[in-house]
């Protein structure tokens, strides 16, 4: 996604349009009615200026401090905190960590922001469609129209995508509304947002030009293979897997994506890679509001000067087999406390920065006997170090440099998702899985140059299910997928419960941060315990907007 500068006479409106909405305590997030007057008024002059407006659209809130939203820096890796990927370096009952630990409540701030933060976009591409639908002939061409209107349908649909598969039942809104109207919309019936996506998505995609089409300083924005990969997803979770299929075959028959050879600078310095058929897109100088400006601050390692803000589970590191394709065990002499990739998957070191792997030049050193290092992990919480003795590697540039001009995008769409969505469509559905499909599709993906894992040859559909969801945790691991994957399985309540850790350190002389309840036979730091509810895979709607609207209660 291109997430576009706006020149400053309409950023300044639509900040203060933000504002006037923040400080109505009376007034729901679905509000929208003071955007349309200053934007017909003031900036629907001509295509230049309606291309400038739709770039607010692609950024979306400009208000509050973080951008919040399911499409911005705050809704991509992080959301891994809310699985059974990662946790946050300020411990297991924060924010992220709220929506799966068992916390969860209509007043939980986080569920807030989300929906704050879509129905923001949503409000700004409902402005759009309005305006630009009544500019005058003479003032853009059909083409330029065509496509403008394309995106920003393609921009609202993937909103109500989040939204109905994170919240349920939701208010549809596709007009703007009055003060009166918004506080007083009802949720959609059941499967109208879906519906209302699923239309969308596919009329969108007809507007939209296909991937390779999109040169030059246009990278970034919608094109055809996105919508068709977001409406593949709508269509997983409704397990309609044969339409799921056709729509997944549709970006594969085009040929215009093809998967990176380096899967380590495809998070870096390959940003504009065939694999990244939608990115969110760094913004240079820009402190939030929905782009990468900050990532190393808040995620290298404390001895690069970071935050160290996502901290791997045990979980996730040993789901990386040894390089022969069999399962990583404690008990496998290849197994190497001190170098854990030891004869592992290379996407292991790629995504996850383990005790004794450097970074720039810089060794992690994460073990509690180090009392000299920023990053030793400790029971404590004194230092703002990993909460697992793991870090994040993925994403992070290879220097090590701590910048806050971070220049890479965080791929939203990558060609790896189509093809093992391809695959899993398949699956499930009616489909003959046969070797063909599988070289054609999981294959590729062990099998690209750097990884070259050995090919699945399974062709049972039991058998193969789990092989097929393994391989989607390692391949899209802090790639804000996880949590979407175990909800629409039906595995979250029983994947995030119980005690979870963190590195092995075997010989260490500090306590492992074990209770006298808890052993762990390979010496594993202990993190915290999950509790998620069953029941509780759909998120509240906001006790703010309850408040204001009983008709979402």
């Amino acid at each position: 996604m291109k997430t576009y500068k706006v020149k400053q006479h309409i950023l300044a409106i639509v900040i203060f349009l933000n504002m006037l909405i923040s400080f109505n305590s009376c007034q729901s997030d679905l509000n929208t009615a003071p955007l349309n007057a200053p934007s017909t008024a003031m900036f629907w002059i001509d295509e230049a200026s309606a291309k400038q407006v739709l770039m607010g659209v692609y950024q979306g809130s400009t208000g509050g401090s973080k951008g919040w939203g399911f499409t911005t820096y705050s809704g991509t890796f992080w959301m891994d905190l809310a699985s059974d990927n990662a946790v946050n370096v300020l411990g297991i009952n924060t924010d992220y960590c709220n929506l799966t630990n068992g916390n969860l409540s209509a007043s939980s701030a986080i569920v807030t922001n989300f929906w704050a933060g879509a129905y923001n976009k949503i409000m700004l591409a409902n402005d759009f469609l309005t305006n630009i639908a009544i500019m005058p002939p003479a003032s853009i061409s059909d083409g330029s129209k065509t496509r403008m209107t394309a995106e920003a349908r393609f921009l609202r649909a993937i909103e109500y995508f989040y939204l109905c598969q994170f919240y349920g039942r939701v208010p549809l809104v596709t007009k703007l509304l009055s003060v009166d109207e918004a506080n007083n919309v009802k949720k959609a019936a059941a499967g109208e947002v879906e519906d209302f996506v699923a239309s969308e998505l596919t009329a969108a995609a007809a507007g939209l030009p296909s991937f390779a089409a999109i040169t030059g300083a246009d990278r970034g924005r919608a094109c055809k293979q996105a919508a068709l990969a977001y409406l593949g997803r709508l269509q997983l979770s409704q397990k309609k897997f044969a339409e799921a299929s056709a729509t997944y075959k549709k970006i594969v028959d085009a040929g215009e994506n093809k998967l990176s050879t380096n899967f380590e600078t495809l998070f870096t310095t390959d940003k504009f890679s065939s694999e990244n058929i939608y990115s969110l897109q760094f913004i240079s100088g820009a402190s939030y509001t929905g782009n990468t400006s900050e990532l190393p601050l808040h995620c290298l390692p404390a001895a690069n000067s970071g935050q160290v803000g996502i901290d791997p589970y045990e979980s996730l590191a040993t789901s990386y087999d040894f390089n022969d394709g069999t399962p990583f065990s404690y008990s496998d002499p290849r197994y190497k406390p001190d170098n854990l990739a030891n004869q592992r998957d290379p996407r292991f070191a790629f995504t996850i920065l383990y005790p004794g792997a450097s970074l720039g030049g810089k060794k992690y050193v994460s073990s509690p006997d180090s009392v000299k290092s920023k990053d030793r992990v400790s029971a404590s919480g004194v230092l703002q170090a990993t909460k697992t003795g793991y870090c994040m590697r993925k994403y992070l540039p290879a220097d090590g440099v701590m910048v806050t001009n971070y220049g890479g995008n965080i791929p939203l769409i990558r060609y790896a998702e189509v093809l093992l969505s391809y695959l899993e469509a398949e699956l499930e559905g009616s489909g003959t899985i046969d070797q063909t499909l599988l070289d054609n599709t999981i294959n590729k993906v062990r099998g690209r140059t750097g990884v070259n894992m050995p090919k699945i040859t399974v062709t049972d559909k039991a058998a193969l299910r789990p092989i097929l969801r393994k391989e989607r945790r390692i391949e899209l691991a802090l790639e804000g997928i996880r949590l979407w994957d175990l909800k629409r399985w039906g595995i979250a309540a029983q994947t995030m419960k119980g005690d979870f850790w963190g590195t092995p350190f075997p010989g260490t002389k500090t306590n492992l941060n074990l209770t006298t309840a808890i052993a762990n036979p390979n010496s594993l730091w202990y993190v915290g315990k999950l509790d998620f509810q069953a029941g509780q895979e759909m998120w509240p709607i906001p006790e703010t907007e309850q408040n204001i609207n009983p008709n979402l209660r």
